[in-house]
């Protein structure tokens, strides 16, 4: 069973991918896409510096490598604000909760990624800090303890989510500004790899650069990550010069195809179309005709593969569209007919 952490298109972050801090954004106008969100983050930010107050909390939501930690720090930057960042599951207490909180000074921005994953205790603390900037501590056990309350600066909550169904709905109701982010068209693509590859001093024509865009799903991480597999294809197979053929030989070696696919991808749509004639079929029978976990294919393959439109989710299960059997080499069947490759 592979690791789909490991896919060089996992929009998961790795270790290997700390340069891109240096890469990400500092204001909002170096932002490339997201256009909407954009334009609703400037009027917040303009509103609330014309009334000198902190910024009201925000919540951004989509799939993983869109920007939303990127938007985070860009928010801060703006408003010329400290940001202290910390993640759902590294909170496991409300006192760890709590120490945050009390450091925090007027208008800090406190973001918290997958902050579906916040514990309910914890939770209970952070909603009276959100509405009321308010933290009630209980001092002392039994019949003797009582509770005081401690007044806390003004501040942001910034919270990231891949998943928003899983937020609560109290929680969902405190931020005052809730944003998707959705995946990047490929013009916006081309300028974000163009950009890097500036900041990265990669030497890359236009044909090579939209080749990597073309590959990278929609998502500025994964770009990044295969400009600097390709940029070190060029490097050691070629004059260090990113043209499209080298950058296809490069994704093509990574087993990324020219529409972003990769091995695991074409691994269900082939099972799909081979094994169980198109479909519908379910998921944990997918699952175990390619020996890996339901939930990496439901939550890490299926979401693009249902954005490119070559798999649709029926009552009865999955179906490989007529899309999918074209870009896999295969006839579609007629008349209940056998997939076959053309």
């Amino acid at each position: 069973m592979s690791d789909p952490k490991n896919r060089p298109i996992a929009p998961e972050a790795k270790p290997d991918d700390r340069v891109d801090h240096a890469l990400r954004p500092q204001k909002l106008s170096d932002l490339i896409g997201q256009d909407q969100v954009k334009e609703n983050l400037s009027i917040l930010i303009a509103a609330a510096r014309q009334r000198s107050e902190s910024l009201d909390h925000v919540l951004f939501y989509g799939p993983p490598g869109l920007g939303k930690t990127t938007l985070a720090n860009v928010l801060a930057n703006e408003m010329g604000v400290n940001i202290k960042t910390t993640s759902g599951p590294a909170i496991e207490r409300a006192g760890d909760l709590a120490a945050i909180l009390t450091n925090l000074r007027a208008g800090d921005i406190l973001f918290i990624d997958e902050i579906h994953r916040l514990g309910r205790a914890v939770e209970e603390v952070l909603y009276p800090a959100m509405e009321d900037f308010a933290l009630d501590i209980i001092i002392g056990k039994g019949p003797s303890a009582r509770s005081i309350r401690l007044k806390l600066p003004k501040f942001s909550v910034v919270g990231a989510t891949t998943r928003l169904a899983l937020v609560t709905a109290p929680l969902r109701a405190r931020f005052g500004a809730v944003y998707r982010m959705d995946y990047y068209d490929e013009i916006a693509m081309r300028k974000i790899v163009q950009r890097a590859a500036g900041m990265l001093k990669v030497t890359a024509d236009e044909s090579g650069i939209n080749e990597v865009a073309r590959r990278a799903r929609g998502t500025p991480r994964i770009a990044l990550r295969l400009l600097r597999r390709v940029r070190d294809f060029a490097q050691v197979r070629a004059d260090g010069v990113i043209t499209s053929p080298i950058a296809s030989s490069a994704l093509d070696l990574l087993q990324v195809d020219p529409l972003g696919l990769d091995d695991v991808d074409r691994r269900v749509l082939r099972a799909i179309i081979e094994k169980f004639s198109g479909g519908p079929v379910g998921l944990n029978t997918i699952a175990a005709a390619i020996s890996e976990e339901a939930d990496t294919i439901m939550d890490v393959v299926e979401p693009y593969l249902l954005q490119l439109g070559f798999l649709d989710r029926t009552p009865q299960g999955r179906v490989a569209t007529r899309t999918a059997y074209a870009h896999l080499g295969f006839a579609y069947p007629e008349n209940g007919e056998q997939p076959r490759l053309l």
